[in-house]
């Protein structure tokens, strides 16, 4: 009989000293919550753990302790070795010396020379038993992670722990549970289950971080009955819920909230789509003291502000004849439906589209999501 989900994890867990976590390319507060919360978990349990997701860490997760083996991309993850076939002719001495931008190894054989033919270079084994993945719907999200390491999915054991329904079901685990409230409530019951006492005040913080990030401080509709009752064992382990609470929704700097207040005033919805969008004048950022670099953040807010949209915009004149538009979606399947016809310059999560010519906001606002409307229904 097949074992579940969680039962297959945690023997996996039990054969393995190596584990690599990896979180999107731009994380939500679940996934980073979840994520800390594990490495620290799997250092308790004398394993090896270490995180690395290709973005940056936001200012507003400064309260968590940042895991030790943090990297923003995977580097030393394999050797390359230089094999030598020694059966006709031993080796007897090996010295390297780097010159020049080079890094040369010198090999003396025990006669003669080398033959080329009793040389080769071969792969070794990646230095991870198992990968997990948290909070990814598919493979893509990890950004230039996997782009770069694709052959880590192939050689190494997959654990893919997410609620999200448009999961792919990409790990050889897929610990995948649509009803749960976030991958931190997921997490929780796994460690439960492995060993309660294990989860102190540092951890229990972590999860505690996931679970409100997910559920909007338990506001949302996906907020179960078992994420409330998990909350108040949290909560008992210490977690402190008005920290996080004024980490995440109460500091950030005055500029921004302005700077928000003022985009929000001037919201569009385009039902159609579920696109919701706002045009921010020099004057909004002259007088909110904001900047360009600010609005990555405001489009964060309004991504946060309406959960029934599918895609975020925020519009602004970058010179006086052109306008530049910054766009969000609510999933990495969505993004890939729409990016690729809009020629823009995707980073950090953000899809960034010059409209040149163009200096009327609200033009090119309306612009855009009729360009969106078409692309879909293609």
């Amino acid at each position: 009989m097949a074992l579940e989900p969680q039962a297959q994890l945690r023997k996996f867990l039990e054969k393995s000293q190596k584990i690599l976590i990896l979180i999107p390319e731009n994380p939500e507060t679940d996934a980073i919550g979840s994520s800390w919360a594990l490495y620290y978990f799997l250092k308790k349990i004398n394993l090896q753990p270490a995180i690395a997701f290709s973005g940056k860490i936001p200012e507003k997760f400064g309260f968590l302790p940042v895991p030790e083996k943090f990297f923003s991309e995977i580097s030393g993850a394999r050797d390359f070795v230089l094999s030598f076939d020694t059966t006709r002719n031993k080796i007897i001495r090996v010295r390297q010396k780097e010159e020049d931008g080079r890094y040369n190894i010198f090999v003396t054989p025990k006669k003669g020379s080398i033959d080329p033919r009793d040389f080769s270079f071969i792969l070794a084994k990646f230095n991870y038993d198992l990968v997990v993945t948290i909070d990814c719907s598919d493979l893509e999200k990890l950004g230039s992670i996997y782009i770069k390491n694709t052959d880590l999915f192939f050689e190494v054991p997959v654990a893919n722990i997410d609620y999200h329904s448009e999961n792919d079901n990409f790990g050889q685990i897929n610990l995948v549970d649509i009803t749960a409230s976030s991958s931190a409530e997921i997490l929780f019951e796994l460690f439960q289950n492995i060993n309660l006492e294990m989860i102190d005040q540092n951890i229990s913080t972590c999860l505690f971080t996931g679970l409100i990030g997910a559920t909007e401080s338990f506001q949302k509709k996906n907020t179960t009955p078992k994420a409330l009752s998990f909350a108040a064992q949290l909560m008992e382990k210490k977690a402190n819920q008005s920290e996080i609470v004024r980490w995440l929704y109460k500091t950030q700097p005055l500029r921004i909230l302005k700077l928000w207040g003022r985009a929000m005033a001037k919201i569009n919805w385009e039902e159609e789509i579920q696109l919701v969008w706002s045009a921010i004048s020099v004057e909004d950022l002259v007088q909110s003291r904001g900047t360009i670099s600010d609005l990555p953040i405001v489009l964060e807010k309004i991504q946060e502000s309406y959960s029934e949209g599918k895609f975020f915009m925020t519009i602004y004149n970058d010179t006086p004849q052109s306008s530049v538009a910054l766009i969000k979606t609510k999933s990495s399947k969505l993004a890939q439906k729409i990016y690729p016809f809009l020629n823009g310059n995707f980073q950090n999560g953000i899809l960034e589209i010059k409209i040149e010519e163009e200096k009327n906001l609200e033009k090119t606002g309306i612009a855009l999501a009729k360009k969106i409307q078409k692309i879909l229904s293609q």
